[in-house]
């Protein structure tokens, strides 16, 4: 089973580093303005597109192979009986224990954390597991994953202008193919993907907004700490300016279940 992961992970990361290379050499080979200002001898505009394409690889890399916040069974050793000594347990609902991972007696399962399939671990904070990334996306690379995101359309949209300058009339439509072929290619793929990573970017930036992941807006009706609040409600929602600053600004590890205990209190 693990070899069988590894496997499609290596081939998925594989694939997208051919893609993204491929897509640049097209851009640099065809007579867009990315080689008019190369021979040109203007050269600040393709190294800085290069970079930028560069540092997208990276940081799906970064993401692809960075541990999104796997419970780990010494970690949270003893976390049931401190938490049910730091909070009051009435209003928040009994933590759970995870069938999958099977873990020691006593240990519970953080709030707001659940069990990947595909990863065969708990993750903190799940949002969700990316079949593009072949990792899930949780409470320690949800921020990189945003990141990767902004650069990676940063990069697709300049793409795209790029594409659309190296277009060239013809006589006829079959030698305009011939011509523009690869180059056409190229610009479907990147007007897909660019699409795609919009939808995907202005979605996760809603959710930031109002402090959810994307398990809890699609499941909150099967989400036991969720069931009590209507759907407009959201005991871990501090606001939108302090949400995103939470987010993007703060580097700790959050006891949601403090947070779940000041929502519920204020909710009563």
């Amino acid at each position: 089973m693990f070899k069988n992961v590894f496997r499609s992970g290596f081939l998925i990361r594989t694939a997208h580093v051919i893609l993204t290379w491929v897509i640049t050499l097209i851009l640099f080979l065809h007579d867009t303005d990315l080689r008019r200002q190369r021979e040109n001898g203007e050269l600040m505009q393709p190294v800085v597109f290069s970079l930028l394409v560069l540092l997208s690889v990276m940081l799906y890399f970064t993401v692809s192979l960075m541990d999104p916040g796997f419970v780990l069974s010494d970690s949270v050793k003893g976390s049931g009986e401190e938490l049910e000594e730091m909070i009051p347990q009435n209003p928040i609902p009994r933590l759970r224990r995870c069938g999958y991972c099977l873990l020691q007696v006593g240990q519970q399962q953080p709030m707001r954390a659940k069990h990947c399939q595909a990863c065969k671990h708990c993750v903190r904070r799940f949002d969700h597991h990316c079949p593009w990334i072949e990792n899930c996306v949780g409470e320690r690379n949800h921020r990189c994953f945003i990141i990767y995101l902004a650069v990676q359309l940063l990069a697709l949209l300049w793409a795209l202008q790029i594409a659309w300058s190296g277009f060239h009339s013809s006589d006829t439509w079959k030698l305009w193919l011939i011509v523009n072929g690869f180059l056409l290619a190229s610009l479907c793929v990147v007007g897909v993907l660019s699409l795609v990573v919009v939808l995907l970017l202005g979605c996760h930036l809603f959710l930031i907004s109002i402090n959810s992941t994307t398990w809890e807006f699609m499941s909150r009706h099967r989400i036991s700490y969720l069931k009590s609040y209507s759907d407009e409600e959201n005991p871990f929602d501090r606001g939108i300016l302090c949400n995103l600053w939470d987010f993007f600004c703060m580097c700790r590890t959050v006891v949601w279940e403090q947070v779940y205990y000041r929502g519920s209190h204020n909710h009563v």
